[in-house]
């Protein structure tokens, strides 16, 4: 199956400041955005260690609940040098997103990689896109009349393969046990429990497998302890786990909402929501839980999403009290963290899926906390070897209404649709 960037993909494209009003004309002529003003970012993180388990060292992003998140560099762009506006030869072709190892590539308002302020989106191995014009660096594309740039060396005239079969692909639908034999298995202590796989039954189905992961709804989870990193090594950001530490609570037991309301009750109600419109759209889902309990702390969960799964969302919401906003937490940008493997190999994937989803609530119209990500080392990023990201949706003081469920479940659907291309 061809995957095509879609304008449900890109509708994000134009909610943030970056698009402009018609098609561009010239590489480097878009007009500047203004910035908000600088504020710093108030409240704690809470310690997850149910798809995490640290709390944010800083956040120093501004925090007026509106600023599009600016998607990490592409590790695909970081030996290639700003260039000057070029001349593009003229040409009317379809090309593919192609990158070596399976990143995205960030698609631009200007040919200039200096920094990311000019990221609009990014773009999945094997979206098609239209190139009228290209250059030695560069490749101007348009997405619904709008003129965005891509680096060359990403695209290729060549229609590839068919898409490769999910990750899901032999794995049968029902319950799906943690597998003694897969990698970091080992390293769970609760695994007992179940997590569901589902095939979608749309007209259009689209091949791939979301995990969606309820937060928290482990009974005992906080009593049992699981080791931080596969190599051992101490954690790298502080919480109630704090930074040093080397093992961390299997699964947490989460907050409570201001009107008495568990976070497991609500992240529960969101899992099942966010389920249905997927199928309905053509995604296969492994749901870890759908009732209050399921014995599988974080290390299992992670595990079975790796071995199903063609990407691993845990939802959550924050333990602070001013209704900050929804975001994701980042891969911590320490360098002995990131030349750890599973995290060397996926952290990228990982901060480009949260951005995704970030940018995707926005454009449904939810508020978003700062710049929309939070440094946080995580027992679920630590293990995991797809694209795995933690998106917290709120925190105590936020509503949660059914009707507030489905808004954000529409901006989710919205940003995995960006992040694989439809």
């Amino acid at each position: 199956m061809r995957r095509t960037v879609t304008k449900m993909g890109l509708a994000v494209l134009c909610a943030g400041a970056l698009c402009t009003s018609g098609a561009l004309s010239a590489c480097g002529t878009y007009k500047p955005v203004e910035a908000a003003a600088d504020q710093t970012a108030a409240g704690d993180s809470q310690d997850r260690a149910d798809g995490g388990d640290g709390q944010a060292a800083a956040d120093n992003g501004q925090a007026d609940g509106n600023t599009q998140p600016t998607p990490e560099s592409s590790r695909n762009e970081a030996e290639l040098t700003t260039a000057k506006p070029p001349e593009f030869d003229e040409v009317d072709e379809t090309v593919y997103v192609k990158t070596a190892d399976g990143t995205p590539v960030n698609v631009r308002s200007s040919c200039n990689k200096q920094n990311n302020s000019n990221v609009v989106t990014t773009a999945a191995v094997g979206a098609e896109l239209k190139r009228t014009g290209i250059s030695e660096e560069w490749s101007r594309i348009v997405i619904d009349g709008q003129v965005y740039y891509v680096a060359t060396a990403f695209l290729t005239t060549e229609v590839p393969e068919t898409t490769a079969a999910s990750n899901s692909a032999n794995v049968e639908a029902g319950e799906v046990k943690l597998d003694s034999s897969w990698k970091y298995a080992d390293f769970s202590k609760i695994n007992s429990g179940a997590a569901k796989l589902y095939r979608s039954e749309a007209d259009s189905r689209k091949n791939k497998t979301i995990c969606v992961n309820a937060g928290h709804g482990t009974s005992g989870g906080s009593s049992v302890k699981t080791q931080c990193h596969p190599d051992g090594t101490p954690k790298v950001t502080g919480g109630t786990t704090s930074a040093g530490a080397t093992s961390a609570v299997a699964v947490s037991g989460g907050m409570t909402f201001s009107d008495g309301t568990p976070e497991a009750k609500v992240t529960l109600a969101m899992a099942l929501k966010l389920k249905d419109k997927l199928l309905a759209n053509g995604y296969d889902v492994l749901m870890i839980r759908e009732t209050d309990d399921v014995q599988l702390d974080n290390i299992a969960r992670t595990v079975i999403a790796n071995n199903t799964s063609d990407c691993h969302i845990a939802l959550h919401w924050d333990s602070t009290t001013n209704n900050k906003g929804a975001f994701y937490m980042s891969v911590p940008s320490n360098q002995s963290y990131r030349n750890m493997e599973p995290v060397k190999s996926h952290w990228e994937q990982h901060n480009a899926l949260g951005a995704s989803l970030v940018a995707g609530l926005k454009s449904a119209g939810v508020k978003i906390f700062s710049n929309g990500a939070m440094e946080m080392d995580l027992t679920q990023t630590s293990f995991s070897t797809i694209p795995s990201v933690d998106i917290e949706l709120g925190d105590k003081a936020s509503d949660h209404s059914s009707a507030t469920l489905d808004t954000l479940a529409d901006g989710l659907l919205t940003g995995i649709n960006q992040y694989f291309g439809y």
